[in-house]
């Protein structure tokens, strides 16, 4: 037997195949020759939105300024080359920094370098086995609750910014929030309340005048300058350094690893389910390749492992950047390359002038950002669309503002799938049919006594955990005959619960002295059927008929021996 036969063979071609399939190629920058200009353009202006957002996800996550703009630096380019998008633009973003908020709190910054990895490393897995377009399967309502209660948390979060208060100690958003209010007051929270009007104002009056101006960069600027002209007591971002850290591989703090490698896996789904959802709005966005879902989850992996070297925090694609750099002309992955080289000439060459940047003005921008994350008019589309759905809209929504994003995501792809099944299973059913051949034996003596004796019903849909007691309440009312065939060729979906639902339904019949023949099971059905042993509760195992017609014939000769007897 050969290393790759059979099953496990099969599995491990298959891995192989996919890592192939992830390496970069020079057809990643096809028409590179012509667009270059537009891509280094299109990624200065990223990487020019890109740096407050950077700055304030990294301090609102409590990894501070410094690991944002590191991870948008170094997670950014490894991303960009590795990835199965050309547009991407990967990052801190406002869903995980909700997410590493409680981490932070937990186990330290250190901690969380070593959540990245870890979810780096199981990122990487769930490309190459091929769970990329199965994780982008999220349900529309899904989607838009988990964004606004994302919108809500990052929000809150701020308040601390705004206030010019401590953040207090807790992991609750809304008691954080609480205590925050509680806890303001005075010169430095008028001041600090004064730095965030500024910003605001600022960066909505130029989002609707000047939309192609970076208005949160001239906001962030204009704050900054009215805050030191007048000298108003404000907290700045302060120091940070003016180079990358050096790599190196973090170490295991055994205490904390089951912690460490549960919050990973919660932020290995979320960068996923992130990365996935801003590739595909690049793809609506641009004419040309779509994105390779399996090598996009390759590279996001690599980019949080890469972040983590460089003491970073986990990184996602970037919905909002991402969206900027199609708008702007991009069309290969050189555009998010030059946002990085963006930011890391910004570390390089500026960082004395971020130190001076109010955190107040950052915690504006993040608001602005929050309120523009919701789409009003989708979110009125997927109130439109029904109460199921707007009822999984708003608990994602919730759940994600009282627990995490990925509880959130959990409880809404749960409630979609319970009205999913309860929509399959209202179309499903028993429907009684005539018996076939009726018109030629009308004239026979003996049609009476098969008519009344006969009854055939066709199953209809699904046969499953959600519609089997139906199905059973059903077929055991049926009238007094001696032969019930039952068609299950248009039966769709069969299940272990199905199963042993119709067994239950032949035991009752057959109870009554009715004798049950099944007509035209599928292939794939029928092999159900077997192991769950359900053919085995036939009276006898001929009564399992490839034709109506030949089921029906036995029906009529049983009937007229049991009569004639």
């Amino acid at each position: 037997m050969t290393a790759t036969a059979g099953p496990g063979g099969l599995r491990w071609r298959r891995v192989i195949a996919t890592a192939a399939s992830c390496v970069p190629t020079r057809a990643d920058y096809a028409g590179l020759s012509t667009s270059w200009r537009r891509d280094v353009l299109a990624g200065i202006t990223v990487g020019v939105i890109a740096l407050p957002l950077a700055l304030g996800f990294g301090v609102a996550s409590g990894m501070g300024a410094a690991a944002g703009l590191t991870t948008a630096i170094v997670a950014g380019v490894v991303a960009a080359v590795l990835g199965g998008s050309r547009l991407q633009v990967s990052g801190p973003t406002g869903a995980m920094s909700v997410v590493l908020v409680p981490i932070v709190a937990h186990v330290g910054p250190s901690g969380v370098v070593l959540v990245a990895m870890f979810a780096g490393l199981l990122i990487v897995a769930m490309g190459l086995t091929n769970l990329g377009r199965a994780i982008s399967y999220v349900p529309w309502p899904v989607v838009e609750g988990f964004t606004i209660g994302i919108a809500v948390t990052i929000a809150l979060q701020q308040l601390p910014l705004i206030l010019g208060v401590p953040k207090p100690a807790g992991s609750s958003v809304l008691l954080v929030a609480a205590r925050t209010v509680t806890a303001a007051g005075g010169r430095v929270t008028a001041a600090s309340l004064g730095v965030f009007a500024v910003t605001v104002v600022v960066m909505v009056g130029l989002g609707r005048a000047r939309r192609q101006l970076p208005a949160s960069l001239i906001a962030i600027v204009v704050a900054a300058v009215v805050a030191h002209a007048f000298g108003m007591p404000v907290l700045d971002i302060g120091s940070i350094p003016n180079h990358l850290p050096v790599p190196r591989v973090p170490s295991v703090d055994a205490s904390h690893l089951g912690e460490l490698l549960t919050a990973a896996i919660a932020v290995a789904a979320l960068a996923a389910i992130e990365s996935l959802l801003s590739a595909r709005v690049a793809d609506g966005m641009a004419d040309g390749p779509s994105t390779n879902a399996d090598r996009e989850l390759v590279g996001q992996g690599f980019a949080n492992v890469a972040s983590a070297i460089f003491g970073g925090m986990p990184a996602t694609g970037a919905i909002a950047r991402t969206a900027v750099n199609a708008r702007s002309g991009a069309t290969t992955r050189l555009s998010a390359i030059v946002h990085s080289v963006v930011l890391a000439i910004v570390v390089v060459a500026g960082a004395t002038a971020v130190a001076r940047i109010p955190l107040a003005a950052l915690g504006g921008v993040l608001v602005v950002t929050a309120v523009r994350m919701v789409d009003r008019a989708q979110v009125r589309l997927v109130g439109r669309a029904g109460r199921g759905e707007a009822a999984i809209m708003l608990s994602t929504a919730l759940v994600t503002v009282l627990f995490n994003l990925v509880t959130a995501v959990e409880v809404g792809i749960a409630i979609a799938a319970v009205m999913a099944l309860r929509g399959v299973a209202a179309t499903s059913g028993v429907v009684a049919e005539p018996i076939p051949g009726a018109a030629e034996i009308d004239q026979a003596e003996d049609f009476d006594l098969l008519r009344h004796h006969i009854a055939v019903y066709r199953l209809d849909g699904a046969l499953f955990f959600g519609a089997a007691q139906r199905f059973l309440d059903e077929l055991t009312a049926v009238a007094d005959v001696r032969v019930v065939v039952l068609r299950l060729s248009q039966l769709r979906l069969l299940d272990a619960t199905g199963a042993a639902a119709l067994g239950e339904i032949i035991d009752d019949l057959q109870h009554r002295h009715v004798t049950v023949l099944l007509k035209g099971p599928r292939p794939e059905h029928r092999a159900l059927l077997e192991r769950a042993g359900t053919l085995a509760h036939l009276s006898d195992p001929a009564h399992c008929f490839d034709t109506l017609a030949a089921a029906i014939e036995h029906a009529r000769r049983h009937v007229e021996r049991v009569d004639g007897a």
